[in-house]
């Protein structure tokens, strides 16, 4: 199996370009491959490599004073799936895109709470929870009661907590998302707005997964994540999901043998979206898709890969 890491840590970085070049310098002489994004207000990232190279850079992290207590989690995915096909460490104005000025979760969040604490939210009558994740991932899995925002991407968060909510109404509200780091924003950003009690789930999904016992755990479905993978299991294993390359969104059984789906260029959400211009180009980057694959090649990106290795393993 490859092994996976996610990380992240609100924390002022005095210097983002010159830790930028310092952590590409480090993940590319542990030959790791991902994403890692770095503003002043701290970093965020997904990394993909042999397990024991990924705690060598998580150490890295850890031996600078504002990542010092950074936490890190480990899934996997199937080793015919790369992941991941380059590394890319980039500063950015945001780890998380959220848009509101003035947020700063550094000084001051919502309450962290585990697996056992976070059930006992759930059952609670007079606590909303919220699901801070856009519509797409929440359509694969969620906890059951969980409101959904109907957001597309995280910087519509606000706008719905100024529509939705209100402290009076909701004075206590309970958040939760993939990782934890959506959550930090969201929570400081209810607290600024007069809510009396705001807790999220530490660490996310993928650490409740990880810590809770099958018995004691709440989630249903798959959870969507940002790579090759498009979603992992129950037991952070890659998830049976597919993803459109045209709207990223992810695909069932049912979406693949739709008649509006077509490998690279559309699916049953987003057939109706695309322009001729856009349709036609998706149709060539996956015909070269193809050319590459007939050659015996791997085009650079694909985002067809997962699926052309499902299909030949159940043919």
């Amino acid at each position: 199996m490859t092994s996976v890491v996610t990380f992240y840590r609100f924390a002022a970085v005095a210097a983002p370009d010159q830790l930028r070049a310092e952590l590409h310098d480090l993940a590319a002489s542990l030959g790791l491959l991902g994403t890692v994004l770095i503003a002043e207000e701290g970093i965020n990232g997904t990394l993909t490599g042999e397990r024991g190279l990924l705690e060598q850079f998580i150490d890295g992290l850890r031996e600078r004073p504002e990542f010092k207590d950074i936490q890190s989690k480990h899934s996997s995915a199937a080793d015919s799936n790369p992941v991941f096909f380059r590394l890319k460490v980039r500063v950015k104005p945001e780890i998380v895109s959220f848009g509101e000025h003035g947020i700063d979760p550094a000084a001051r969040t919502g309450e962290h709470v585990g697996p056992e604490r976070w059930n006992q939210l759930l059952e609670d009558p007079e606590v909303l929870v919220v699901d801070t994740r856009n519509a797409y991932e929440i359509g694969i899995g969620s906890f059951p009661g969980a409101v959904d925002p109907q957001t597309t991407s995280f910087r519509e968060f606000p706008r719905f907590v100024e529509v939705n909510l209100d402290p009076e109404q909701h004075p206590r509200v309970a958040m939760f998302c993939t990782g934890g780091i959506r959550c930090e924003k969201a929570s400081a950003y209810l607290l600024a707005r007069g809510f009396a009690a705001v807790y999220q789930l530490d660490g996310g999904i993928l650490k409740y997964i990880e810590e809770v016992a099958p018995e004691a755990n709440r989630w249903r479905g798959e959870c969507f994540v940002f790579d090759q993978r498009v979603s992992v299991d129950d037991q952070l294993s890659e998830g049976s999901y597919q993803q459109c390359f045209a709207c990223r969104r992810p695909l069932s059984e049912q979406d693949l043998a739709s008649c509006h789906y077509r490998q690279g260029v559309s699916c049953p959400h987003c057939v109706d979206e695309l322009s001729e211009d856009r349709e036609a180009a998706f149709a060539e980057r996956n015909r070269q898709v193809e050319l590459a694959a007939a050659r015996g090649e791997q085009h650079i990106g694909s985002a067809q890969k997962k699926g052309s290795e499902q299909k030949k393993s159940s043919s």
